[in-house]
C-alpha cells in the first residue's frame, strides 16, 4: 500500500489537533459540572453540619473531662478522712480520674478545630468566584468526610477492649497486690461503665452528614 499523501497527513494531523483541543476545553466544563449548579449551597450546609457537629463535640468532651476531674479531686478529698490501709482505694480512684481525662486531651475529635477552620475559609470566599467555591467544596467535603472516619474511629472495637483491659488491670490492682477485692470490683466496674458510657454517647453526626446525599445543587 502506498503511504498516505501529504494531503492525508495534513487532515489526520488537524483532525488530532482538533480533538486535543476539545478534551482541554471540555475537562473544565466537566468539572463545573462536578461543582454543581450552585456550590455555595454544599458549601454552607457542610458549613453548618460540622459547625453543629464541634458544638456536640465541646460540650461532651467539656461534661466528660469536668466530671471525670471532679471525680479525681474528690477521690484525693476523702484521703484524709479514711483510714491509712484503705487510701490506696482513693489514691486509685484519683488516679484512674486523671487517666481519664488525657483521651480528651491527646486524641480530641477533630470538627472543633476543623469547624472554625472551614467557616473562616466559608467567610472568605468571594460572592462571585465560582472557581474558588469548587475548589473550597472539594475541601470541605474532604474535611467532611475526614471526620466521620475520625468518629467512627474513636468507636472501634480496640477502643472499647482498651477500656475493659485498664479496668480489669485496676481491678487486679487492688485485688491481687493489696487483697481489696471489694474496692477493686467497685473500682473497675465503675471504670468501665463510665468508659463505655463516653464512647457510646460521642457525637457521630458526621458519619450520619458524609452518607446522606447532598442537597439538591
Amino acid at each position: 500500500m502506498a503511504p498516505p499523501g501529504p494531503a492525508r497527513r495534513r487532515r489526520a494531523w488537524a483532525g488530532a489537533c482538533l480533538l486535543a483541543f476539545a478534551a482541554v476545553v471540555a475537562t473544565p466544563r466537566a468539572r463545573a459540572g462536578e461543582c454543581g449548579a450552585d456550590p455555595r449551597q454544599r458549601l454552607d450546609w457542610i458549613d453548618q453540619r460540622l459547625q453543629r457537629t464541634a458544638g456536640d463535640a465541646r460540650l461532651w468532651a467539656w461534661a466528660w473531662g469536668l466530671g471525670i476531674g471532679a471525680s479525681g479531686v474528690a477521690s484525693l478529698a476523702a484521703v484524709p478522712f479514711v483510714a491509712p490501709s484503705d487510701r490506696v482505694d482513693w489514691y486509685t480512684s484519683a488516679g484512674t480520674a486523671a487517666i481519664g481525662v488525657l483521651p480528651f486531651l491527646f486524641s480530641p475529635l477533630r470538627a472543633p478545630a476543623d469547624a472554625p477552620r472551614l467557616h473562616a475559609a466559608v467567610a472568605a470566599l468571594p460572592p462571585s468566584d465560582r472557581d474558588a467555591a469548587c475548589a473550597l467544596l472539594a475541601q470541605a467535603e474532604s474535611t467532611l468526610i475526614e471526620n466521620a472516619r475520625n468518629q467512627r474511629d474513636q468507636q472501634r472495637w480496640w477502643f472499647h477492649a482498651g477500656n475493659l483491659a485498664f479496668n480489669t488491670g485496676v481491678l487486679l490492682f487492688l485485688g491481687l497486690g493489696f487483697h481489696h477485692w471489694t474496692s477493686g470490683i467497685i473500682n473497675g466496674a465503675a471504670g468501665a461503665a463510665v468508659g463505655e458510657a463516653i464512647i457510646f454517647t460521642q457525637p457521630t453526626s458526621s458519619i450520619r452528614d458524609a452518607a446522606e446525599n447532598a442537597p439538591a445543587r
